[in-house]
């Protein structure tokens, strides 16, 4: 599995810490560094069975910039969604698990990394 963070977050550091004492075997990706592109994005966000809109962190000061709380949030713009977190990724909500099975989680709370860690 492998592990989107960010390191000053509490949250993921919460989570590092649950999937170290479970003795999981995953891989750190520090996506503010490493970016992720559009096309990964949407293969995210199918694996969470979310839309971009869900895993946008909007109270971020680049969000009250965009002004995505004006934003339209239906098929027409999901592509805008995407591009502005492919663009801006510390808009995206963390952690995010990617499992194994194929599926993915927004790991904030324990039982959230728990379920990404029996699948």
């Amino acid at each position: 599995m492998e592990i989107w963070i960010n390191p000053a977050c509490s949250k993921c550091r919460s989570a590092i810490s649950l999937l170290d004492a479970e003795g999981a075997e995953y891989t750190v990706r520090r996506y503010l560094e490493e970016v992720p592109g559009e096309d990964e994005i949407r293969e995210v966000l199918e694996r969470l069975g979310l839309e971009p809109w869900d895993i946008t962190r909007t109270q971020e000061a680049v969000a009250a910039e965009l002004g995505l709380e004006e934003w339209e949030r239906d098929a027409g713009t999901r592509e805008r969604w995407i591009a502005a977190l492919a663009a801006h990724p510390r808009l995206i909500q963390r952690p995010i698990i990617t499992a194994d099975d194929g599926t993915a989680v927004v790991a904030r709370t324990e039982d959230a990394v728990r379920d990404a860690l029996s699948r």
